[in-house]
């Protein structure tokens, strides 16, 4: 068993995850209310830290950190069934670790619920668009710029906070860690479902699309 592999995909998703909520709390407590400031300080952490963990995580386990990635990366035979279970325990664990490393730094209650809605067609259309975006930005650059996928990513999710309603969850993983954080970047429980389930289908409509765009491209 490739336990590495498994222990990079924790570690990645427990760091990605601690940034998002961590840089939640302090760019609240930082704002003085201002949303847009908060939202700013969130952006450029999870941009940055995305562009760092797949740079040196990429080699041992794919820097995956996201259930929708390892889904469409066994659609496309490039993980075992298995493979992909553990990818995505280890996902989800390191998620949850995350956010409650978050919360242990600002010395706030571990575990907690949120009770930040974020519902409606919109929100869950804009899940939709954020994971299309994301996984074609995977699929098309590992094909064309293989070197450049840690920035492409940083720099997508950097952009898709802002033109997505959603501020662009776009990860499962992150979906279900988020919603146990009753903080700036939380997610309620009655809408995580609605995420998980709007990321999936939009995971499969980019695997679609990059097939199409790639035939086309021979």
């Amino acid at each position: 068993m490739n336990t590495h592999r498994y222990l990079s995909e924790f570690l990645g998703t427990f760091a990605l995850v601690a940034t998002v909520v961590g840089s939640g709390i302090m760019a609240e407590n930082l704002a003085g209310g201002n949303a847009a400031i908060a939202l700013l300080g969130n952006t450029i952490a999870t941009g940055a830290i995305l562009y760092v963990l797949i740079t040196i995580f990429a080699p041992i386990s794919g820097a995956h950190f996201n259930p929708a990635v390892t889904l469409v990366m066994l659609a496309l035979r490039e993980l075992s069934l298995m493979g992909s279970i553990l990818y995505i325990s280890a996902q989800i664990a390191g998620g949850l670790c995350g956010t409650f490393l978050a919360h242990f730094m600002f010395e706030q209650e571990i575990l907690q619920l949120s009770g930040n809605e974020r519902s409606g067609l919109a929100q869950y259309g804009s899940e939709v668009i954020a994971t299309i975006g994301l996984v074609l930005t995977i699929l098309l650059g590992r094909k064309f710029r293989a070197d450049q996928v840690a920035m492409l990513v940083g720099l997508y999710i950097t952009a898709a906070y802002w033109f997505t309603s959603s501020t662009s969850f776009a990860n499962p993983a992150v979906t279900i860690a988020r919603t146990f954080s009753d903080s700036f970047s939380g997610i309620s429980i009655s809408d995580t479902p609605y995420f998980i389930v709007a990321q999936i289908i939009g995971a499969f409509m980019a695997l679609l699309l990059s097939q199409i765009l790639l035939k086309s491209a021979r």
